[in-house]
């Protein structure tokens, strides 16, 4: 079986946080086909990714905090547009440029809780997987951590609507039960934590 190549990409659209680009690719008899991916990359990177072997860093860090004080699992209650409605997840956000995931960790989680980073589980956590390979390129690291402190919003950026819930397992399970509107990667978390 032959494997699968990406011949050219072209840019569709561009946006400052996301990416359109066309892809020609053969498939695995060999015929020309076509694809459209969704990327945070912009098309120098997408190309040195696809063609010279670059480096393909995550776009984002996912955070699965335990609250020590608390002995409870950080979840976020968002609001999110593709959706019109609000969606429980886990904290997150893009890595800026020049910037670990851990530095992202650290000012995500304060500024979307206000909660205090205190260590990262190098051994529990992923430092990339995808999100929704079948549309796009997006990768993230799924950081395990714990953390203390108060919960605020006073960090939150103009475009953020977020509540943060603390939760102890009993609650996760009603969370599951209850709530319509869940992120896949927070459904896992609750899940694991509850196990």
């Amino acid at each position: 079986m032959s494997k699968v190549k990406v011949k050219n990409i072209k840019t569709l659209a561009e946006t400052k946080y996301l990416k359109l680009y066309s892809a020609d690719y053969l498939n695995k008899k060999g015929a020309l086909r076509n694809w459209t991916i969704a990327s945070r990359k912009n098309i120098d990177d997408l190309n040195n990714k696809f063609f010279d072997n670059g480096e393909d860093k995550p776009d984002a860090v996912v955070i699965i905090a335990k609250h020590t004080d608390e002995n409870k699992l950080v979840l976020i209650k968002q609001f999110r547009i593709p959706i019109n409605d609000y969606v429980i997840e886990l904290p997150a956000g893009l890595i800026d440029d020049g910037e670990t995931f851990e530095e992202t960790v650290k000012r995500e989680l304060k500024e979307e809780t206000g909660l205090d980073l205190l260590e990262i589980n190098q051994e529990k956590t992923n430092k990339k997987v995808y999100v929704s390979v079948g549309m796009t390129d997006e990768s993230v690291a799924l950081v395990h951590c714990t953390c203390t402190g108060n919960i605020s919003n006073e960090n939150l950026e103009d475009d953020e609507d977020i509540e943060v819930i603390l939760v102890s397992k009993e609650e996760a399970k009603e969370i599951i039960k209850v709530e319509k509107n869940i992120d896949v990667k927070a459904l896992l978390a609750i899940e694991n934590y509850i196990l």
